[in-house]
């Protein structure tokens, strides 16, 4: 009897494990940190944007000092002179937010830069980890660096098409 159930777990273990989709964990972040173009990049990102924030920051102080003067001298202003300065103010304080979003905003000076310093080098990671994966026979490659991401799967084993045909949905 304890035959034949050693013999059963076996053999219900190799079918298990045949069926079995084989995995890998890695650690982009740790990837990234140890390639030297990647330390390049992003201490040359790290530069313009620190020379882009000095120049917002010489913007800001040239508007605070704006503002002060504006309040010391108000007092004495015709009404005039006072819708002056207060439309010089409201067009520095427009340049400024102007040049933060031309700087840091979306698909700003910062993106476009780190797209071209950056993606290259995550690009490259990238496709190593694809080689990887078929070269191993991985089903799938996760990524813990950032929380746990899916950053290769193989297709074959993608079933959307299964759901949306039980969906009734073509």
């Amino acid at each position: 009897m304890k035959k034949i159930l050693l013999i059963t777990f076996c053999a219900c273990m190799a079918i298990l494990s045949a069926n079995a989709q084989r995995y890998a964990v890695l650690d982009t972040k740790f990837i990234l940190d140890k390639l030297p173009e990647y330390k390049d990049a992003q201490q040359k990102l790290d530069q313009f944007s620190e020379n882009w924030q000095k120049e917002l920051d010489a913007l800001q102080n040239s508007l605070d000092k704006m503002y002060r003067d504006f309040d010391a001298e108000q007092v004495m202003l015709s009404d005039e002179l006072k819708k002056k300065r207060e439309m010089e103010l409201f067009n520095k304080e427009k340049e400024l937010r102007d040049l933060q979003r031309q700087r840091f905003g979306y698909e700003g000076d910062l993106f476009k830069k780190r797209q071209e310093l950056i993606k290259p080098v995550q690009d490259k990671v990238y496709n190593a980890i694809q080689k990887l994966a078929v070269d191993k026979g991985y089903d799938f490659i996760l990524d813990k660096s950032e929380g746990i991401t899916v950053i290769f799967a193989d297709p074959k084993l993608d079933r959307s098409e299964d759901v949306l045909k039980m969906l009734g949905a073509n």
